[in-house]
């Protein structure tokens, strides 16, 4: 996704290279924003450009001696034969502390290519607790020409003494235009009906748009916004929906109907009177549970499609079709 490291992240690219550009350029910095909004792949971007040195040939990041980025390792000894084997394996969900003292015995060492070397930890709000704290002695005493990179999606949740270190920052939601523009490039096999669905879905988040357009959402999309406008009194919506859900959706579609579902009433929310508003957050607020139950519960995917058609017609009609 080469095009996401750089569409809607001007803002954010000037204020990196003024500062790599100044005098006192910060070791350490939080990039902060929604989850796949683009922030690692400015990361690895900004990381190359930094570490780079005229006329000295350059790797691709991946594989840069002076790019270290702590990894998740395998969930266990079964998934670590699994990639000794060249097969897909599961990782586990945090950075353990091995990981960072690795990445630290490499600091006690000189950059290999030039005078610069990056640390890129994605993301922050994964690292275990004792990891925190072993990268906190990093940031306290940063090794000559050691600079890191944290990616943050809920930066309040880092810790202050991780923070005050840090300089923050900030990536905005992309607009629709710029989704388009992404998903154009990255998925040009996706018609219309789909990039729109996965546009209102991602709310500004190029990695979740194109998440959603695997899911195939823009024939769903249409019923659900005609649930909105019309409600559903004869059920023939909400029976459509339920056939465009199909008879047995994996749980990564049924996330994403009912995501896309709470998109659809967001939508709604500008311009609508007291009335009409407080029915949408209260359906909005349904959807919230449901997306929270989804993941442990069986759902009979035709009472799932009924119960989302139904909270979109409660958002639109005084009671529910």
């Amino acid at each position: 996704m080469v095009v996401s490291a750089l569409c809607g992240h001007e803002t954010a690219w000037h204020e990196w290279r003024a500062a790599v550009a100044s005098t006192r350029m910060h070791h350490a910095w939080i990039l902060a924003g929604p989850m796949g909004i683009g922030k690692g792949l400015f990361a690895r971007a900004a990381a190359a450009a930094l570490v780079a040195e005229p006329g000295v040939h350059q790797p691709p990041w991946a594989s840069h001696p002076d790019i270290l980025i702590p990894e998740h390792p395998p969930e266990n000894k079964e998934e670590v034969k699994k990639r000794a084997a060249g097969a897909e394996f599961t990782r586990k969900r945090s950075i353990p502390i091995d990981e960072i003292r690795r990445m630290q015995l490499r600091l006690n060492t000189r950059p290999t290519l030039g005078s610069r070397r990056v640390v890129i930890i994605d993301p922050a709000d994964d690292l275990e607790k004792s990891a925190v704290n072993a990268l906190l002695k990093s940031l306290e005493e940063p090794p000559v020409g050691t600079h890191f990179l944290l990616i943050a999606h809920r930066p309040g949740q880092l810790l202050p003494t991780i923070r005050s270190r840090c300089r923050v920052l900030r990536f905005a939601a992309l607009g629709p235009a710029e989704i388009e523009a992404i998903l154009r490039e990255e998925a040009p096999e996706a018609d219309a009906a789909a990039r729109e669905a996965a546009i209102a879905a991602a709310r500004g988040s190029p990695g979740a748009a194109l998440g959603f357009i695997g899911e195939r959402l823009g024939e769903i999309y249409g019923l659900m916004r005609r649930i909105v406008a019309e409600g559903d009194a004869s059920l023939a919506l909400r029976g459509a929906l339920a056939a465009g859900l199909g008879a047995k959706p994996p749980r990564a579609r049924l996330a994403a109907t009912i995501e896309l579902a709470r998109a659809v009433l967001a939508d709604q929310l500008a311009g609508a009177d007291a009335a009409r508003a407080a029915r949408l957050i209260a359906a909005h607020g349904e959807l919230v549970t449901l997306a929270a139950q989804a993941p442990t519960y069986n759902f009979d995917a035709a009472l799932l499609a009924s119960k989302i058609g139904g909270l979109l017609a409660s958002a639109t009609l005084p009671r529910a079709a």
